[in-house]
């Protein structure tokens, strides 16, 4: 009995022992191996305050802070920490409801889970920062976090610099989680392309919380802390000061302005118009300024300058006289007999130079751009006897034109680049069923930069660039350098090459075309842009707008274009300027272009010509959006509207410039 009970007592000891030694190893885990409670406990006791870097600093060619920061506050909150807040006094801060409040902390909760600090209120106006700073320990769960935001000292530059925004679903999921709700990024522009380099890098700061949920210090005297990086900063070729001007310009129109430096491919300005204010996507009001600007069916955030897509006109006249020449087909005393017209094929082709003479010789021809004389090009061009047909001839001659950086996208580092159209056998087979000749090109006006033929004012600028380099470019670029930039970036090495492009046509043959185009501003068809005591080379375009409507071809007013580059023996820029209905060539275009070379060669403007700088921006060539026919030609070719009345009586005054119009109920095409 004795030997039973004192079993049974060894086996009652060893199982308190076994209970009492897992206790022990449990709470051996919870302490020291698991992580959990320590994790909960750190979590309430430090709050991770993130700190948002500065983003990089965008300069100008002089060293002009043309993007800076400056610092606002987000409310940020952790869904889980959330107890006994006074909601009413929360919301009458912030101005929302209790449904708006209660909804932006349940999305909190979805998108990150309830440990974790979410965006809740972005960008707070500086009155509503300060009373949340005063009261913050009212709101456990709530904080404010310091959020560089950017800021505009010219209201310049809003197509080309670009803008920041939240980082939505979408771009958390490509970039594989390194962007997290809450996190802005580029959006558009310099700020997209280069936000790998603009962005920096995120830091974190604990502190120390108290019973109340006040920060009282730091946590462990910042050891754990880790540093924001500012992002590196870029040196552009832009000119702010000339940039100001092509936009002042541009003011009341709708069109774009390009300006390259050709020795570089450096863009010194790129104005499109409508335009905006690059602040207004900047701070509180960015969505709501944002929402206004996508619907404006002007369509102000479309940069013209890289998306604008245009039939060049008699601005391609240089490149087609270059690529005849070439070939053999004409020389520097060709001539044409024009009286106004064309004959060469069965639709004849009327010019707008009817003096006698003006067509004698290549150098008469370009400077008062005759139609007839090229025309008669675009003919032999495709009928080039070198080639056995048509087909191979329109081939070669998209070769030449693929050379001169057209019907591609140039590569310019901003992002949606349109690459226009030079058209091959392939869109003509399937317009005219395979049923073409040379007379097809010439009566639609190929010889004359029209038919199918669309370019962007970028692609015009760098093509000026190769005829005054004489058969070389560089890739156009805003950017010029990265600050901490070292060899082993590989961002610019693409600019930095030099493309050699028909380098067989000879210097000869570029001489008499650019003698030519400097004969149009010294006497011929824009005399209104010669600047005294600078040679300059250039080319007017008037190109034809027309639209289609219930089978029937209407004429719109004619785009204004324009391209040179100046000085003829050592080019420093190039520009290429389109004003939409606005007229020929010299009306608009080149006297804008002709203000902004001098201002860039000479760093200043007369008393007079500031005169014509307020004349021109004070001129309304703005059409009437309400009313707006959409037609190839424009550079908002995204809305098409058709069967707006079989009565076409209101399209002759749809785009008198400041002519207020009611037009008739339009249905959209779907």
């Amino acid at each position: 009995m004795a030997t039973f009970n004192q079993s049974r007592t060894n086996i009652i000891r060893l199982i308190l022992i076994t209970v009492f030694l897992i206790i022990v190893a449990q709470l051996f885990n919870l302490q020291v191996l698991s992580g959990k409670y320590r994790k909960d406990a750190f979590r309430n006791a430090v709050f991770p305050k993130v700190k948002y870097p500065d983003r990089g600093i965008i300069f100008d060619r002089k060293g002009k802070a043309i993007l800076n920061n400056v610092i606002m506050y987000d409310l940020v909150v952790t869904p889980n920490e959330v107890k006994t807040v006074d909601t009413t006094e929360l919301c009458s801060l912030l101005g929302i409801d209790l449904t708006e409040f209660n909804k932006r902390l349940h999305d909190a909760r979805i998108r990150n889970g309830g440990y974790r600090p979410s965006l809740f209120a972005p960008l707070l106006s500086e009155v509503v920062h300060v009373r949340l700073d005063e009261n913050i320990w009212k709101y456990p769960g709530f904080t404010l976090v310091e959020r560089p935001v950017r800021v505009y000292p010219y209201n310049a530059g809003a197509h080309i610099l670009g803008y920041i925004g939240e980082a939505d679903s979408a771009i958390i999921k490509r970039s594989g989680g390194f962007y997290r709700t809450g996190d802005y990024v580029g959006r558009a522009g310099l700020e997209n392309s280069y936000e790998s380099v603009l962005m920096g890098q995120r830091g974190v700061e604990y502190l120390l919380k108290d019973n109340h949920n006040r920060l009282v210090g730091s946590y462990e005297n910042g050891s754990d802390d880790t540093a924001a990086i500012a992002g590196r900063n870029l040196r552009t070729y832009l000119d702010i000061e000339l940039q100001m001007l092509a936009e002042k310009l541009l003011r009341g129109k709708v069109g774009a302005v390009v300006a390259l430096d050709p020795k570089t491919g450096g863009v010194l300005a790129m104005a499109s118009s409508p335009n905006f204010n690059p602040n207004d996507l900047a701070g509180a009001a960015r969505q709501k300024n944002y929402s206004r600007l996508v619907l404006d069916v002007a369509s102000p955030m479309l940069n013209r300058g890289i998306k604008g897509l245009y039939p060049p006109g008699s601005t391609y006249k240089p490149m087609g006289a270059l690529i005849a020449l070439e070939e053999g087909l004409i020389t520097p005393a060709s001539s044409y007999d024009c009286h106004g017209t064309y004959y060469g094929c069965n639709r004849p082709q009327n010019c707008t130079e009817k003096q006698p003479g003006h067509a004698a010789s290549l150098r008469l021809a370009i400077a008062w751009s005759c139609n007839s004389f090229f025309s008669d090009v675009i003919k032999k061009t495709i009928d080039n006897p070198a080639y056995n047909n048509p087909r191979q001839g329109l081939t070669a001659w998209k070769t030449y034109m693929t050379a001169f950086g057209m019907g591609h996208r140039t590569g310019i580092d901003l992002p949606s680049e349109d690459g226009g159209n030079i058209p091959d056998t392939t869109q003509y087979d399937k317009a005219y069923r395979g049923l073409w000749n040379s007379c097809t090109m010439t009566g639609g006006g190929l010889g004359i930069g029209q038919d199918k033929m669309l370019a962007t004012p970028l692609q015009i600028a760098n093509s000026a660039c190769i005829i005054a380099n004489k058969g070389y470019y560089y890739t156009p670029h805003l950017v010029a350098g990265i600050d901490g930039e070292n060899e082993t970036d590989t961002l610019l090495k693409k600019y930095r090459i030099k493309h050699e492009v028909l380098t067989h046509i000879s210097p000869e043959v570029y001489n008499v075309v650019t003698a030519g185009m400097q004969d149009v501003v010294e006497h011929g068809t824009a005399k209104n842009a010669r600047i005294a005591g600078i040679n300059m080379c250039a080319k007017t375009g008037t190109a034809q707008n027309k639209i289609m409507l219930d089978g029937n071809s209407f004429e719109l007013y004619n785009h204004s274009t324009f391209v040179c580059f100046a000085p003829r023996e050592d080019p420093r820029i190039a520009i290429a300027v389109v004003v939409e209905n606005a007229g020929s060539g010299a009306s608009f275009a080149a006297p804008i272009a002709s203000l902004l070379v001098e201002k860039y060669l000479r760093d200043s403007l007369s008393t007079e010509r500031l005169k014509k700088v307020e004349e021109i921006a004070a001129t309304n060539k703005m059409p009437d959006y309400l009313g707006r026919v959409q037609y190839k030609a424009d550079s908002t070719r995204g809305f098409q509207w058709f069967k707006l009345t079989k009565d076409s009586s209101y399209i002759r005054n749809y785009l008198k410039p400041g002519k207020p119009y009611t037009p008739p109920v339009l249905r959209r095409k779907r």
